[in-house]
């Protein structure tokens, strides 16, 4: 069956490659978290779109800093651009996300996936959220569905759904620059977990071969890196055909059944983010932090013996 969204995908990527108007992506990496935020213009209009950005945060403190946050916001105007997005991959589970910080420095709209109302009623469960705590994704500027079309300056974007990870994972193709969130690591290192709440390994292998059915040589921008054993540096960007060709929990025809197996079998052994709890508090707000107290402070809960 025809995916009439990937193919839009396909050809926006070939046109962009045909006509040279690519996007240039500057990466910058938080070795905290091992998260890569990228920052993509249109050299031509010098229009901006920061992805996945991090707010430092001490958990043993509480105390949060936006040093990092800081030093995209001095690139971005030592380089003369305009920001027009704040995407979001997804609601991160290992990181504070510093969109509200770079909107007020930068401007720019906050943007995740509309399937975030899922996310967003799956943990005001967990962390019993007050009746007042809107599960419609509100606290974001815009919503993106599957296929959600937009601009940076001339170069056109699409946006796809590529549910596994979370329930409300985007994965947004610039030009022929694809940012897939967490839905792959690099080759040496693998997949996404999916035992979050609405996680979904068959869903996973679905997006992920979504995602493969693009353009060989398309650019995949990752928002992690782990650094597999053996290798010296840590990196963020691959391409389709390096991810089919060689992607350990891919590689060799494995079907959807080997794959789910295998991907439920090793999430059991994994420990829960160090941030999670934080994390997902303030990213389900859009990056804001909870309504502050009688006193003027902010809190985050602890839920015991329940994740």
């Amino acid at each position: 069956m025809t995916d009439p969204i990937l193919s839009s995908a396909t050809a926006q990527i070939r046109a962009a490659q045909a006509s040279g108007r690519v996007p240039v992506v500057r990466t910058f990496f938080d070795t905290a978290t091992f998260t890569a935020t990228h920052v993509v213009h249109d050299p031509q209009t010098r229009h901006a779109a920061i992805i996945d950005p991090v707010l430092d945060f001490d958990q043993a403190s509480g105390r949060t800093s936006t040093k990092s946050a800081q030093a995209i916001a001095d690139y971005v105007r030592a380089e003369g651009l305009s920001t027009d997005w704040l995407l979001e991959t997804h609601a991160h589970a290992d990181h504070v996300s510093a969109a509200p910080f770079l909107k007020d420095a930068l401007g720019g709209q906050i943007v995740i996936g509309a399937a975030i109302t899922t996310v967003q009623q799956a943990f005001a469960a967990v962390f019993n959220e007050p009746d007042s705590f809107a599960c419609d994704g509100s606290q974001f500027d815009q919503l993106m569905e599957d296929g959600s079309r937009f601009d940076l300056g001339e170069i056109a974007a699409i946006a796809l759904h590529v549910p596994g990870h979370t329930p409300a994972c985007l994965a947004y193709v610039i030009g022929d620059a694809v940012f897939v969130g967490d839905t792959l690591f690099m080759p040496d290192y693998g997949t996404a977990r999916c035992d979050f709440p609405g996680g979904d390994a068959a869903a996973l292998y679905r997006s992920i071969r979504r995602l493969l059915a693009l353009p060989d040589d398309a650019r995949l921008f990752l928002c992690h890196d782990y650094k597999a054993p053996g290798r010296a540096d840590y990196v963020w960007e691959s391409t389709v055909a390096g991810q089919r060709a060689n992607n350990v929990h891919l590689r060799g025809g494995i079907d959807e059944a080997a794959f789910v197996a295998m991907r439920e079998a090793r999430d059991a052994t994994l420990a829960m983010p160090r941030l999670i709890l934080p994390s997902v508090q303030i990213n389900i707000r859009a990056g804001h932090f909870p309504e502050p107290e009688s006193n003027g402070v902010s809190y985050l809960k602890l839920p015991l013996n329940l994740l």
